[in-house]
């Protein structure tokens, strides 16, 4: 099976296509608020997505790390008006550090094509 990089740079690439699978670099947003920073991550993904003719309705798995669990039912009220309600993916939410302290969120998403 032949392994597909999109976006490739010399750290990591933005998404990975292996077989009928497409696998999504953490995706972080800009913004202030938890809300904002879902948003603009949550369309990341959505762009990801459609370069390798998906969408978020085909999401297998999703991993979600919060800077401060804190902010959970913030980002799950974004969440829930981004998913696709009839085809929720597996999903985990954890509380971790993430790369740079202005960061809140990231989504890390596996998805079939």
């Amino acid at each position: 099976m032949s392994i597909q990089r999109i976006e490739p740079g010399a750290r990591m690439s933005g998404a990975v296509v292996h077989g009928n699978t497409v696998y999504l670099a953490g995706q972080v947003g800009e913004g202030d608020s938890v809300t904002d920073q879902c948003k603009d991550a949550l369309a990341e993904v959505d762009r990801l997505l459609a370069a390798v003719g998906s969408d978020k309705s085909k999401i297998l798995q999703t991993l979600i790390y919060l800077s401060d669990i804190a902010d959970f039912a913030e980002m799950n009220a974004a969440w829930e008006a981004w998913v696709d309600s009839a085809n929720t993916p597996a999903r985990a939410t954890s509380e971790a550090k993430l790369a740079a302290p202005k960061y809140k969120v990231e989504f890390i998403v596996t998805a079939a094509i």
